[in-house]
């Protein structure tokens, strides 16, 4: 036999032995290489870059963030990597809305890789908090479908939305300055809240078109992507591409969404009305949806089309995999029979829904599949709760570890790497309660301190800003 034929032998038992071995994943591979894609990675292999995981996703207000969060919660587990969650006395939250500070951070989870829970983002207390190779994500929303968003959920919290009669969006357009109050408690939720959320000054006059450019451009400088939430998928693509992960790790399941009824349609002239009102997130929303236009032409379109369409496949696979065999019904919280799968609701005129797995999941179904799905569809809220306390469990654990070495200090020092089983999963020991409210909680009694400096009430991103926010 020639060393030609020898050579396609080979190359045919080598081609089998690979479709065997990576199954699906090879499928979608092979989709994106025939465009002249980057390559779409299945399993890390040697040459590859390896994956990013340190990030910081700054978690705006009704921007489809919460299902990001879930995403982030969900590869840090899988990776052993540490989250970096609120102190007991803040809640869920970084004490929102008051300026972010390292003192919020629960000491069992630090140092982190990575952050996502809501805040007033500082990026001096960031940059001391977070690794310096940390990459800066965040996600922004139409004006007008965030703002019907924010009035509906916030109504019974917000001041500025509660003194409007019969709860009127459009009375509350015709003359916001008669409801709206600068400095009132919640007041970030009825004006310009992804400036608020960035640090920015919410109140800043609409014809300071100086700052409003210099904050953009400051935005642009600190974050390495700015999602877009009406372009979900888009933008996830995106983020591969930049932090170099798998398409299993961005795959997600759409969470805190209001049923039908709890929103309400805008009439002709309201969203002109919404931007003028927020015309710095206006501003920040149109510019930097056109950059994440100008990302994916650059990516190629035919490639992130491509890429979307495996991503909604693989996502509808996954769905059926753990409902069933058929796509998840939306449930409203009475109908949820798994309190941990219950999602917070905003009050009796807002319909948060949820999913409920099904009963006879655990047939045929290991038990790290039943976790997975689990968490896939788990709340903000009881999510956070257990993972703080899993984290508080290896934190103590690491702890025990290390306390007979610090008796014996000339001794050989202890590995601080822990057994990988001790380092993911569910723990039965309770953590402190988290209060579910949906706005900020009281000072923190923490003894963790920044590396030094003093903080101040305000935040923002290198530019000039007066605004004070009562917590």
């Amino acid at each position: 036999m020639s060393q030609k034929k020898i050579f396609l032998a080979f190359v045919a038992i080598s081609t089998v032995s690979l479709l065997l071995h990576h199954g699906g994943h090879l499928s979608w591979t092979m989709e994106a290489f025939h465009l002249g894609c980057s390559a779409l990675r299945s399993h890390p292999s040697p040459g590859l870059k390896p994956k990013h995981t340190n990030v910081a996703f700054l978690k705006t207000h009704k921007t489809a963030s919460t299902t990001m969060q879930n995403l982030l919660f969900r590869f840090a587990e899988r990776n052993n990597l540490t989250v970096a969650l609120p102190v007991q006395a803040c809640g869920h939250q970084f004490c929102y809305p008051r300026s972010f500070t390292t003192h919020f951070v629960h000491p069992h989870t630090l140092p982190p890789n990575i952050i996502t829970s809501h805040m007033r983002f500082n990026r001096p207390e960031m940059r001391r908090l977070m690794p310096n190779d940390t990459v800066y994500i965040t996600i922004l929303r139409e004006p007008g479908s965030m703002f019907e968003s924010l009035f509906s959920y916030y109504n019974q919290y917000c001041q500025s939305f509660k003194r409007v009669p019969n709860g009127s969006l459009e009375v509350f357009l015709e003359e916001p300055w008669r409801y709206y109050r600068p400095d009132e408690k919640d007041s970030m939720y009825a004006r310009n809240t992804l400036t608020f959320d960035l640090g920015g000054d919410k109140d800043r006059p609409v014809t300071d078109v100086a700052y409003a450019r210099a904050f953009v451009a400051e935005v642009e400088r600190v974050f390495s992507l700015v999602m877009i939430a009406e372009h979900f998928d888009e933008s996830l693509v995106l983020l591969r591409h930049l932090l170099s992960w798998d398409l299993d790790d961005v795959l997600y399941v759409k969470l805190n969404m209001r049923t039908p009824s709890s929103k309400r349609s805008l009439t002709p002239g309201l969203p002109a009305k919404i931007r003028a009102w927020n015309s710095l997130d206006a501003r920040l929303y149109d510019h930097f949806n056109a950059s994440l236009w100008r990302q994916l032409s650059a990516l190629g379109p035919a490639c992130v089309a491509r890429e979307v369409r495996l991503l909604r496949r693989a996502q509808e696979r996954l769905m059926r995999s753990c409902f069933g065999g058929r796509m998840p019904l939306l449930r409203s919280a009475a109908q949820i029979k798994n309190k941990d799968l219950r999602p917070w609701q905003p009050s009796a005129k807002v319909d948060i829904v949820g999913y409920d797995l099904p009963t006879n999941l655990s047939h045929g179904t290991s038990n790290l599949a039943q976790e997975l799905c689990l968490k896939l569809i788990m709340p903000e809220v009881q999510y956070t709760r257990v993972l703080l306390r899993s984290q508080s469990l290896r934190y103590r654990r690491g702890f025990q570890l290390r306390a007979p070495q610090q008796s014996q200090p000339r001794q050989q020092p202890m590995r601080s790497v822990l057994p990988r089983h001790l380092q993911v999963g569910v723990h039965r020991s309770q953590p402190p309660p988290i209060p579910p409210g949906p706005g900020s909680g009281p000072g923190s009694t923490s003894t963790l301190r920044p590396a030094g400096g003093t903080q101040g009430r305000t935040t923002r991103l290198g530019l000039g800003s007066s605004q004070t926010q009562a917590s």
